[in-house]
């Protein structure tokens, strides 16, 4: 499955970070994958912060974006 903008909602917007929530029936590490959310990269900044809920638990993953691609990671 693909990512779905509908999934994805923001819990907390201040001083250009963004907390965000992902949920969909796929797994942590499929949407976690490298390019997931480049539907929306020009609304996620680097630093910002996802809370994901997959079919198979939930994380916190930090973004990186750039101006082509979104990725996810563990939170150092």
């Amino acid at each position: 499955m693909a990512f779905q903008n509908k999934n994805l909602s923001v819990i907390a917007y201040a001083n250009g970070f963004t907390l965000w929530h992902y949920a969909a029936a796929e797994t942590k590490a499929a949407i976690t994958a490298n390019g997931y959310f480049n539907d929306v990269k020009t609304l996620m900044n680097a630093g910002d912060i996802i809370m994901v809920n997959g079919s198979d638990g939930s994380a916190l993953r930090g973004v990186t974006a750039t101006a082509t691609d979104v990725t996810v990671g563990t939170l150092a």
